[in-house]
């Protein structure tokens, strides 16, 4: 019996957390070294593995709740400038609420939480679990958005430990002040810190260098990023959730196996992981694009590509979500594969998008219907752009694939509604 793929659970982290920080160079590593810093203070606290586990995991998600670029760079603005941003728990509380959906992460829900509490908010003792990790992470999102990116890290040193040390007793307790100013107290600290291979150092180093995921861990921890990736607009909140469910209905009519149906599944999650890294006003734009936003549009499958393609047993859902774009001339974007670089996972998907999007209503228009998408379909693979017989399977096979597809969107926007959507 063939053994089912894992993947390692901290590539996997470091990967995803990776793609969130892909829209700026302002953001650049931005969790990760978040991620490393709680992880030292941690240590230094004596906190038991599972608590430093679960503590490095919420540092690398911690602002999974700011669905938007503009907000990421926001917060971090906001910290160096000194001022107050207007809704600081918002993302907060998204980020718990998007957290607790997957039942092992809940402990690192309730750390993100309360990432932005001060010390002199709370009620609690500090030795009570929530509110000592809550503030290391606290003390470290603070230190990593303070760091001047274009200096030298060993001249700021001295001043980002003493701005720490002036908040000692009021945004952060004394004693978490006094653990990162013994891990603090090393060049090697500062200098991992900003080191541009800071990720193969946590993968190889940090707290989940050894543990292994499923696929039934993989699917639940990408159905978090699917949303991450979707709720981002109303307009997307349930495409990647639609296409994935396209990809496992149409995979199994064409005979793939049940493990790769689920990597399907997988790779339908996290097609358009790359549009992290695209600004809100140009995915939101009513208008039509111009030249210079649509090249941008086009990253987003490289970005999908270069981010899944670092994590060890996802290569092949890497190709099948990074092609969704491309055709069978050559003619798509951005790799310009032509048919024999695509097989039939990728074929599979590249179709689930498409028929997907056009049945949804954009910013710039509305939703096709079964007469129009037929036709946009037929036409694709007339055109050899789309493959034939894969698209006659599901034009056969239309009313099963759309019920199921509906299905699965239709809970996906109860979530997204109850939870995220803001009145126009």
């Amino acid at each position: 019996m063939r053994r089912q793929p894992t993947v390692n659970l901290g590539n996997l982290l470091l990967s995803l957390s990776d793609a969130m920080d892909l829209a700026s160079p302002k953001l650049a590593q931005h969790q990760q070294r978040t991620a490393f810093v709680a992880w030292q203070i941690g240590k230094i606290a004596g906190l038991e593995d599972l608590a430093i586990e679960e503590l490095f995991i919420a540092a690398l998600l911690h602002d999974i709740g700011a669905l938007s670029v503009e907000e990421k760079v926001a917060l971090r603005q906001a910290t160096i400038e000194e001022s107050e941003v207007e809704d600081v728990e918002g993302h907060c509380i998204r980020g718990e609420t998007l957290l607790e959906k997957v039942s092992w992460l809940e402990p690192a829900a309730k750390i993100v939480r309360f990432h932005h509490r001060d010390w002199t908010q709370w009620d609690q003792p500090i030795d009570d679990p929530t509110v000592l990790r809550s503030q290391i992470l606290l003390l470290a999102d603070y230190l990593e958005r303070l760091v001047i990116r274009d200096r030298y890290i060993l001249h700021q040193e001295e001043e980002l430990v003493s701005r720490v040390k002036s908040m000692s007793g009021n945004s952060f307790h004394p004693d978490v002040v006094d653990c990162f100013i013994n891990a603090a107290d090393r060049e090697e600290f500062w200098l991992d810190l900003v080191n541009p291979r800071l990720y193969s150092l946590l993968l190889h180093q940090g707290p989940y260098k050894r543990l292994h995921v499923d696929l039934l861990g993989m699917t639940s921890l990408t159905e978090l990023f699917r949303n991450i990736i979707d709720f981002r607009s109303r307009f997307t909140a349930t495409h990647s959730a639609g296409v994935a469910a396209c990809c496992v209905v149409l995979s199994k009519i064409f005979g793939l196996t049940e493990t790769e149906v689920q990597l399907m599944e997988i790779a339908g999650n996290l097609h358009d992981l790359g549009k992290l890294a695209i600004q809100n006003s140009i995915l939101e734009k009513r208008g039509k694009l111009t030249k210079e936003e649509f090249y941008i549009i086009k990253s987003h499958t490289y970005f999908t590509y270069s981010v899944l393609n670092t994590i060890g047993g996802l290569e092949q859902i890497s190709e099948w979500s990074a092609f969704h774009h491309e055709k069978l001339d050559g003619s798509g974007y951005p790799f310009h594969c032509t048919a024999s670089a695509l097989d039939t996972g990728a074929r599979i998907l590249a179709i689930a998008d498409l028929f997907v999007a056009i049945a949804e209503d954009r910013p710039y228009r509305k939703g096709m219907s079964q007469k129009e998408i037929t036709r946009i379909l037929k036409e694709f693979s007339n055109r050899q752009l789309l493959d034939k017989n894969i698209t006659c399977l599901l034009l056969d096979n239309y009313d099963k694939i759309n019920c199921y597809v509906k299905e699965v969107q239709s809970s996906v926007l109860d979530f997204y509604k109850n939870q995220f959507s803001v009145p126009d």
